[in-house]
């Protein structure tokens, strides 16, 4: 199936484009770029228009064979200079900057707990990261010592955000920015289960009767730097937790351990064994049920109830002094069904953690797996 890219890789191919023909006067049709996932990007440079204060220009988001929302949308970056901030002075004080910001059709953050705080434009961090390394890779080239501002547009944004999750998880006016690797990779749920399998069967093969199993990317950074373990070598299994726990009876391991964030991992204390958020999505009331197993105030629980993320609702829990109570109780319920779905086919353990605040709950016997993985790698 055919990979596209995302809107953070539309929006640095745009800017990189922009950002060159603002400082250069010579147009750009065509422009490259490298994701993070490693894989170049040849965008075409669509629209381009210059004015007296900046350059303007969009790449055609193309989703692949992934059933995108934002396929077909244009992503426009508008770059223009910064105030009169090419000197020397600025050289030697470091203070060329890129401003990046939301235009049409970006959303806002108007709830706490997201990628971004609230009233900065819906453009996700490694997006703002790619936009910046693109923008910066020009001043470079071209010896420019100034500042640069960046407006993110996707005109029909608000409109199309209204088929996503954006307005409950409170980005209004329009899309967000996203995209952690760059690429956007089809989303057919055999193929994916297909090469869960695959991977797997390479594992055993390889000779490991122990495994880990990730939820995804999230828990990079914090797996190499908490437990100098690093992420890439384990089993990615996306939200399909209960399947490839029974991939993982059917090829004979001995021992799991599940490593994931808490966003994810809160479905799981409730049962729940595919955490795609079509399939089921009760991580508040989830949250809130551990919160009353622990004695919280009322009116702490009817606040995460109303939050939009667990990070949100964790901020909560935390100002109680209760936190530990509460890891305790969702690690237990979290421990009690997966040993359930293991149904004495393998032992299993799992890690619990959250990109803002780290280890949240671990199971009893995982750190003593983990360090036998490593061992073995």
């Amino acid at each position: 199936m055919r990979y596209g890219f995302t809107t953070g890789s539309c929006s640095a191919a745009a800017a990189k484009a922009a950002a060159y023909m603002l400082l250069t006067g010579n147009k750009k049709e065509k422009i490259t770029i490298t994701t993070p996932k490693g894989i170049d990007f040849h965008a075409q440079i669509l629209d381009i228009k210059r004015t007296e204060d900046g350059v303007s220009c969009g790449v055609m988001k193309d989703g692949g064979d992934d059933p995108d929302v934002t396929s077909g949308s244009i992503v426009y970056a508008n770059v223009s200079r910064v105030g009169d901030v090419n000197t020397e002075d600025c050289l030697q004080n470091n203070t060329s900057k890129v401003l990046i910001d939301g235009g049409e059709g970006v959303g806002r953050v108007t709830q706490p707990g997201l990628d971004q705080p609230v009233g900065n434009a819906a453009i996700n961090s490694v997006p703002r990261q790619m936009i910046e390394k693109e923008v910066r890779e020009v001043m470079d080239v071209l010896d420019y010592n100034g500042s640069l501002s960046v407006i993110i547009s996707i005109p029909g944004g608000e409109k199309i955000a209204k088929k996503t999750f954006n307005p409950r998880l409170g980005i209004e006016g329009g899309l967000s920015v996203l995209g952690t690797s760059g690429i956007v990779e089809p989303m057919s749920t055999q193929a994916l289960l297909d090469t869960i399998n695959i991977e797997l069967n390479q594992k055993k093969m390889l000779g490991y009767d122990r495994i880990v199993i990730a939820l995804g990317n999230y828990g990079l950074d914090f797996m190499r730097d908490t437990f100098d373990y690093n992420l890439d070598e384990a089993v990615k299994c996306s939200n399909f937790i209960g399947q490839t726990l029974d991939m993982v009876a059917e090829h004979g391991f001995k021992e799991v351990l599940l490593c994931g964030h808490i966003g994810k991992l809160i479905k799981v204390s409730g049962g729940i064994m595919n955490t795609h958020s079509k399939e089921a999505d009760c991580r508040m009331e989830l949250m809130a049920a551990a919160a009353i197993r622990v004695g919280l105030p009322v009116n702490v629980i009817n606040e995460i109830l109303d939050c939009v993320s667990t990070d949100a609702a964790y901020e909560l829990i935390l100002k109680t002094g209760k936190e530990k109570e509460f890891m305790a109780e969702v690690t237990r319920k979290v421990d009690y069904y997966l040993k359930k779905k293991a149904a004495d086919r393998f032992n299993i353990e799992c890690i619990i953690f959250s990109n803002i605040y780290g280890l949240l709950g671990e199971t009893s016997g995982s750190r003593d797996l983990l360090y036998k993985i490593k061992a073995h790698s």
